[in-house]
């Protein structure tokens, strides 16, 4: 089929935007690239139908999802039994499904016969609830969501305490849409048939440096009444041990004792700093803790050794009374400086596909892309672990990525959020900066400071402004150790609502979708 000069011209631009979107989270940090995508994409739909709008949309989210994810290829290549080709469709696959939010979020926002003056609130509208719904539909994968992008840009971030991440993506595109209509005026272009006269341009204009300016004021305020608080009455000193271990070898039983020796060495020498909680990442341990007995007891008088507690990721297991078959769990231990067990988090959010089968029941013939890590069995939310002033509240790595997750651990009275994971998976690509990314809204929505331990990196300290006080190097062999402020039970806005600005942003898309499609119907019927 033979495409119009015009058509090509918006292909470019959709195109365009799935480009530059992906570059804002790429690990060069170009986070400033986000404030243009949207835009771009707008440019490319301005004057199309609303099936026309969907198609452009999705090809524009799948070229976003493709570069965003490449590092899937590799990481199902060589850690699952999967070809290179099977791989590479598996990513066409998630790439295509995600990209229907795009599509969707395109056909919606051509749909509404809105002034283009109104696009500056009904694009972050439309964007926001497509965000929240990719949050929870099929187990949810809010991975790259818009506002993680200006995770290196504090000022722009603290906002985030009122409205999670979500109000960040809102910003974001808000901005984008001004200036999309500002540059629209400038070339006399049109959305939806209508000219995006000088008012409309200027309005745009307005809002968004209004944004700006209410955005960085607001940030430059709550980092200046963090800075101005002065030193805490309470802190806690920890030390975080990156091992950096080759995933290749983590679970090969030649290599158990080796990982022991490194992990037992590196916190040695990190209690030498006088920490008063060590950390290890999500599955250090390399077996079924207390199934092998001469092992698990290293461990345990490795903590009586070092007379600190001990924060240790390891698989645990629970035999069931009734049939006496095996839960699974993927778990931290809390080992005190006795060397003795103080408490267990089990993960609650698995990893479809990695750590469980969804459906399993009804689709036996379809595996985990990782069967070396067991058939995981989600815990019980809310439990919470305490290390000497502070009650932590455990993210094991992918939980670290749901925002809702974070805040009920904060509400259950955690003071300190723990992020440990195994990011080895990854290489060396964007995948363990973007995951990093993540954490850092989680700091700043709950106001606590995030501890992460991570095997092979990115592990590192966050303030509760989110400003990253320490991080390690990727694939680097090292500890970190820093003094933290547990929060004093403070529970902010964000914290106790964390589905309201979605929440509203998705029922305001259903409203005014609604009206659009009755509308549209009208028209057809009266045609």
């Amino acid at each position: 089929m033979k495409l119009s000069p015009e058509k090509s011209v918006s292909l470019f631009f959709c195109i365009a935007a799935g480009v530059v979107l992906a570059c804002a989270f790429d690990k060069t940090g170009a986070g400033f690239a986000a404030w243009f995508a949207p835009g771009l994409l707008l440019v490319g739909i301005c004057r199309v139908s609303g099936r026309t709008a969907f198609l452009f949309g999705l090809l524009a989210g799948f070229v976003h999802y493709l570069l965003l994810l490449y590092w899937l290829v590799p990481t199902m290549h060589r850690y699952g039994p999967m070809s290179v080709w099977l791989s590479f469709f598996a990513l066409l696959l998630l790439a295509f499904y995600l990209a229907l939010y795009t599509g969707v979020f395109a056909w919606a926002v051509t749909l509404v016969p809105v002034r283009p003056v109104f696009l500056v609130v009904w694009v972050p509208v439309c964007w926001v609830a497509l965000e929240y719904a990719k949050t929870f539909l099929f187990t949810g994968f809010p991975w790259g969501l818009a506002g993680y992008s200006q995770y290196r840009y504090p000022v722009l971030i603290q906002s985030a305490d009122l409205f999670g991440v979500y109000g960040v993506s809102f910003f974001v595109c808000a901005v984008s849409a001004g200036l999309f209509l500002f540059f629209m005026h400038l070339f006399h272009g049109r959305w939806q048939n209508r000219l995006v006269g000088q008012g409309a341009a200027v309005a745009g204009l307005l809002i968004t440096a209004g944004l700006f300016f209410a955005n960085g004021g607001y940030g430059m305020f709550r980092l200046s009444e963090q800075d101005a608080a002065g030193k805490p009455s309470s802190q806690l000193r920890v030390s975080v041990i990156q091992a950096n271990i080759e995933q290749s070898l983590k679970w090969d039983d030649a290599y158990v004792e080796a990982i022991l020796d490194k992990y037992i060495r590196l916190s040695l020498s990190a209690a030498e700093k006088q920490p008063d909680l060590v950390v290890w990442p999500e599955t250090a341990v390399p077996f079924y803790f207390f199934n092998d007995a001469k092992r698990t007891r290293r461990v345990l008088d490795m903590a009586e050794r070092m007379k600190k507690p001990l924060l240790a990721g390891a698989p645990a297991y629970e035999r069931r009374e009734d049939s006496g078959g095996l839960d699974l769990f993927n778990s931290a231990y809390l080992i005190d400086h006795r060397g003795r067990v103080k408490g267990r988090y089990d993960k609650v959010h698995l990893v479809p596909f990695g750590e469980y089968v969804p459906l399993k029941k009804w689709l036996p013939f379809v595996g985990k892309i990782v069967p070396e890590t067991g058939d995981f069995s989600s815990g019980r939310p809310g439990r919470l672990l305490s290390a000497g002033n502070a009650d932590m509240g455990v993210q094991i790595c992918y939980e670290i990525i749901f925002p809702h997750l974070s805040a009920a651990m904060v509400r259950a009275g955690a003071d300190i959020l723990v992020n440990i994971t195994n990011d080895a998976w990854f290489g060396n690509t964007s995948a363990p900066f973007q995951h990093f990314s993540m954490a850092v809204f989680r700091a700043v929505e709950n106001r606590r400071p995030v501890v992460r331990a991570a095997n092979t990196g990115i592990s590192g300290f966050i303030d509760p402004a989110g400003r990253i006080r320490a991080s390690s190097a990727v694939f680097q062999t090292t500890s970190l150790t820093r003094d933290v402020a547990p929060a004093e039970g403070k529970v902010g806005f964000y914290t106790r609502y964390p589905h309201l600005l979605p929440g509203f942003c998705s029922a305001a898309a259903l409203v005014f979708l609604l009206a659009g499609l009755r509308k549209g119907l009208r028209t057809r019927r009266a045609s």
